[in-house]
């Protein structure tokens, strides 16, 4: 991580947010710049502190190698009182500081991340996988369970492996995703460096018969379960 603006990680203020938003979209990628079969793929999640708990963040990052998805490599889990203050759209402010050290505790980099969170499809464009991919110059896969924006055009099926697009202001900006027959679906997204398509394939591939692809839900698994330890 190099050359990244303070802002981009710590604003002072809302504005400084937006601004810095706005600058991580203009240098996103969707365009595919990844090896077409990624060896090591990691997933990030957070888990915030149980209701009426004092304001926390646990952050897992779980390397995972393909070949072996419900067997970690490694994982990396940081916590700690999130600086700034909650705000719909502004998620990433919260979270991505923990994020980064979770990662930085990994043994190896990963050749793709997927993210439980948006990536382009976002009001801003900037959703946390987006953000994550700018910041870390990793490709990104945003894996959100609701959508922030948008409206998914056409009816989905109910078989898994359905999809349709969600579509913002005339433009499709993720996929609705059905992993899972019956399950409310995913929405995903291309973060960084990933094309919409391949998005969806590598969510596709890393299914193992959950809602969720194995490394975020390994991820969130992990990050509930500290969270619950934490606060027995």
């Amino acid at each position: 991580m190099t050359d990244v603006p303070p802002d981009w990680i710590h604003p002072p203020d809302l504005a400084a947010a937006r601004a810095a938003q706005h600058a991580i979209a203009a240098r996103a990628e969707a365009a595919d710049r990844l090896a077409e079969v990624p060896r090591l793929v990691a997933g990030v999640d957070c888990a915030g502190a149980a209701r009426g708990r004092p304001d926390r963040i646990r952050a897992m990052a779980v390397l995972l190698e393909r070949g072996a998805p419900s067997a970690p490599v490694a994982t990396g889990l940081v916590e700690g009182v999130p600086a700034f203050r909650y705000v719909p759209g502004f998620l990433g402010f919260r979270e991505i500081p923990f994020i980064l050290d979770a990662l930085a505790a990994l043994p190896a980099r990963p050749d793709l991340l997927l993210v439980d969170g948006h990536g382009l499809s976002h009001p801003r464009g900037c959703g946390t996988a987006t953000h994550l991919g700018v910041v870390l110059d990793l490709p990104t896969i945003g894996v959100a369970k609701s959508p922030l924006v948008g409206k998914p055009e056409g009816e989905l099926g109910m078989e898994a492996g359905s999809q349709v697009p969600l579509v913002w202001k005339g433009r499709r900006i993720a996929t609705v995703l059905r992993s899972k027959r019956g399950v409310n679906p995913l929405f995903v997204s291309a973060g960084h460096r990933v094309s919409p398509e391949t998005a969806v394939r590598h969510v596709l591939d890393w299914l193992a018969g959950y809602r969720l692809p194995e490394p975020t839900r390994l991820a969130d698994k992990l990050a509930g379960e500290a969270r619950r330890l934490a606060e027995a």
